[in-house]
């Protein structure tokens, strides 16, 4: 991968530095988080947060899946969809990443570069490094969704039920 960041004489290719960057600010939140969740994070059900004007109280799995994937980029009533998501080593990206989408970390990002490369999006999910970032950005995004861990949730967002449950209901799909 360092390799694709110079050309064979040694100079910087044209869009290296824009790689560096995103890979700093990756490895810039791997530290910040220790490389590793906290005991926090380690239990409890991930809710599904939305900004609290979404026009949906409850979606199916499947949907959820479309959503995560980028195959669904709009709510029902045309609302379009800002996909936050956690940056890697959160258990919440872990939960995405096995349970919704059933790829690994390598095989989600090689996902959205492909779409962001066959122009199907313009960009890819907004990576937030922290539960508070992301419930933020859900306050002030319309159309905002993002997966924050049960005891993290505020009272202001909406959370979505997964096919009629809610976290901590039996059967719940995110635990």
């Amino acid at each position: 991968m360092l390799r694709s960041l110079s050309r064979s004489d040694g100079r910087a290719t044209r869009g290296g530095p824009k790689l560096f960057l995103v890979l700093v600010y990756v490895l810039v939140g791997a530290v910040a988080t220790g490389g590793h969740a906290d005991a926090t994070e380690e239990t409890g059900d991930i809710a599904v947060v939305v900004h609290p004007g979404v026009p949906a109280d409850d979606v199916s799995f499947a949907e959820l899946r479309r959503i995560m994937l980028g195959d669904q980029k709009f709510w029902r009533r045309g609302e379009p969809i800002t996909l936050l998501v956690r940056a890697p080593v959160a258990r919440e990206r872990t939960v995405v990443l096995e349970k919704i989408c059933k790829m690994s970390e390598a095989g989600f990002r090689k996902h959205w570069i492909g779409k962001v490369f066959r122009a199907e999006t313009t960009s890819g999910p907004k990576v937030v490094l922290s539960s508070v970032m992301a419930v933020e950005l859900v306050r002030v995004l319309p159309g905002a969704v993002a997966l924050i861990i049960v005891g993290e949730v505020p009272e202001d967002v909406k959370v979505l039920r997964i096919d009629g449950r809610l976290p901590g209901d039996p059967d719940y799909a995110l635990r």
